[in-house]
Parts: structure tokens; sequence; C-alpha cells
């Protein structure tokens, strides 16, 4: 029997709830942050290495992720690193000491990290199996997710403080969401790609084949994650330190790209279909570059405003059009982008600060804007896979 219209969105709406929980589950602790910091009395440079323990985890994951989406699949993979998620939460809010709550959120970036891969192997396989493009919409979910998380801590903490609570609320919808979407989560293996037996025994050892593309894709992303990590934490300081913008206009920068963002994505899966990955890839980046550039070099609110309106908007699509040919070169690639993409968002604000130390905040957006056209560059050597409906490479 041929799949229906109506299997693909079921099978998407169940993948899209995994996207939907590690979204939701990263809001719902790091909302409590501020509660966190005054239980265990921390500083600003302890609730730093707080937030370092997630990425230090999601790193440390990469050499586990691909053999163990060999052997588990991208299914029993993805479900069992969200419940592993979700535990994580009562578990954090029991923690009774800073040392136990590092140990803690190094697990759960150790989770972050495979769920991570599975659910973008499992958005490739939805896509090769049915034929159509989802995966952007897929990310967006993500957004959706934090979002849910934001709202609920919200609601819980107008009616209770305690974080206990919280997060056991919190912990207790997701197992539901887990429940309801596990049947129609798909048991396909993501695409293996074309890469012959030897390149694949061989793994990263080997430059050529499929693992070059590999590390190709891998840079693409290292620079892509740059961008979209640095706007976040550096739009708001450019608007108010290098263009005079007042504490009302200042939050407009990460909201800009935010929106932008997430309509691009939903809007993502059509253009891919009716330009392909590769272009929406190599002319997205391009144009968050430019876009950026152009308005450093405007210099003012409101031109600053626009160009990080081209930047959401150029690279909402690139990181989906580069988890779905990851998985096409296999596991262990896609394992490794996402590695390095992790690498990007960890390195990249910091690299951003230690530029602007030098020199000006102008110049560290300027490295920004750089970065996005790195990833058009890098995705040349990319083969793109197309489907039946995209426009024949050039």
């Amino acid at each position: 029997m041929l799949p229906t219209l109506g299997d693909f969105r079921r099978d998407q709406l169940a993948i899209a709830t995994l996207f939907f929980l590690l979204g939701f589950q990263y809001a719902t602790w790091a909302s409590r942050l501020p509660a966190l910091k005054d239980r265990f009395g921390l500083g600003g440079t302890e609730v730093g290495l707080l937030l370092m323990a997630a990425g230090v985890g999601a790193a440390v994951s990469f050499p586990l992720v691909a053999p163990l989406l060999r052997r588990l699949g991208a299914r029993r993979l993805a479900l069992w690193s969200a419940l592993g998620l979700m535990a994580v939460l009562p578990v954090l809010a029991a923690a009774g000491s800073y040392p136990l709550a590092l140990l803690v959120i190094f697990v759960d970036g150790v989770a972050v990290g495979c769920l991570n891969v599975a659910m973008n192997a499992q958005g490739a396989a939805l896509e090769s199996h049915y034929g159509r493009a989802a995966m952007a919409q897929l990310h967006a979910t993500f957004s959706g997710g934090s979002l849910g998380g934001a709202l609920l801590a919200s609601g819980v903490n107008t009616v209770t403080h305690s974080v206990t609570a919280h997060f056991t609320v919190a912990a207790a919808l997701g197992v539901l969401l887990l429940a309801g979407s596990r049947p129609r989560v798909i048991t396909d293996a993501p695409p293996s790609g074309e890469q012959p037996a030897e390149n694949r025994k061989k793994g990263f050892r080997s430059l050529t084949g499929a693992s070059r593309a590999a590390l190709w894709l891998g840079c693409a992303m290292v620079f892509g994650t740059v961008v979209e990590g640095a706007m976040n934490d550096w739009s708001a300081l450019y608007l108010t330190e290098e263009t005079g913008a007042s504490g009302r206009l200042a939050p407009l920068g990460i909201a800009v790209v935010s929106v932008m963002m997430v309509l691009a994505r939903l809007l993502g899966d059509g253009w891919r279909n009716r330009w392909g990955d590769a272009r929406m890839v190599r002319v997205g980046s391009t144009m968050a570059g430019t876009g950026l550039a152009l308005a450093l070099l405007a210099d003012g609110t409101w031109p600053a405003l626009v160009g990080f309106a081209c930047v959401g908007l150029g690279m909402a699509t690139v990181t989906p059009c580069l988890y779905v040919a990851a998985a096409a070169e296999g596991p262990g690639a896609l394992a490794l982008v996402a590695a390095m993409g992790t690498t990007g968002l960890l390195a990249g604000p910091a690299v951003i600060g230690f530029v602007a130390g030098r020199t000006d905040l102008t110049t560290g957006m300027a490295v920004v804007a750089v970065s996005a056209v790195l990833v058009a560059v890098c995705s040349t050597r990319v083969r793109f896979k197309t489907r039946e409906n995209e426009p024949a490479p050039h």
C-alpha cells in the first residue's frame, strides 16, 4: 500500500514532537536559572560554568552517537534520549549541591547531543521515505518548544515558585507527549548515502569520498552556528553600543532574527522543493552575510534591524539542509556535523567577544557576516541530494 499524505503528516507530527521536546526541555531548566543561582549561591562565573557543562556534554557525546545510532537505530536512540531529558528535570530539581548540578547538566548535554543527531536522522528518513521536504518545519518546532517551555515556566511561577513542582509538571507533560508520538516515530534507518563499503569502514580516517564531504559539511555547519549563536548573544549589545539604540529597541535585534527565522522555516520546505537544498544554502547564507555587511556599513539602528532580518531569513533553512545532506552520508557524518555545530555554538560568541574586545563590536559583527559567506563557500564542495521536483544542478 502506497503511503498517503495523511501518513506523512502523522509521521511528521511524531518527529516534530522530538524537536519540540528538545526546545521545551532546555527552555524549562534555563528559565529557572535565577532560582538555581539563588539556591546554590552562584556568581556569574559559576552560572557560566553551569551553561558550559551542557555544551561540553553535547560535545563529549560525539564519539558515542555514531555507534549508538548504528546499534540502536534512530528511532530507539531518539526515544531513549528524549526520555532521558525528561528524567533530568526532576533530578536537577533534587540536586542538593552545585557540583551535583554540574554533573546533571553535563548528562543533560550528552542526552541533547544524542537526541539532536537521532531526531535529525529521523527527519532525513522521513524525507527519504515519503519524497517530501519536511526538515525546515521540523526545526521550526524546536523554536515552538522553547516558547512552550518559557510560557509554562511563567504560568507555573504565578502559582508556585517551587522548582521541584515546575520541573515535575514539565517532565510529566514531556513524557505524555513522547508516549503519544512513540507509535508514529518511524523505524526507517537514516539514509546511508552512496558511499562504498570500504569508506564506511575507514570512517573519518579517510579524507576521500563521503568523509571529505562530511568535513566540508561540518565546516559549513560550524560557520552557520557561529552566525546563529552570535546573533542571539550580541545583537542587543550591538544596537545599544554601536548604534545608540534605546533599551526599548535593543531587544528587537533578537526578536527580528527569531521571527524571520521561524517564519522562513515554516515556509522553507516549499522553497526547498522549488529551488533545491544547494541553492537554499548558498543563496541564503550569501544573502545573510551581504545583508549584515551592508547594514554595518550603513551604521544605524534601523539599517541594523534590516540586516538582522536578512540573517534570520537567509540562515533559516541552512541548518536543516545541512543536516539532511549529512544524514545522507551516514551516521558517522551526521554525528560529526552535529558535533561541529555544537562547537560553533560554543566558540562563536566567545570569538566575537574576543574580536570586539580587541577592536570594536562592529568588527566583531563583521566576522559574523564573513562566517555567513563562508557557509556558501564550504557548501560548494558538497553534493546535495535532489528530489524529483527540484531543478537539476547546473
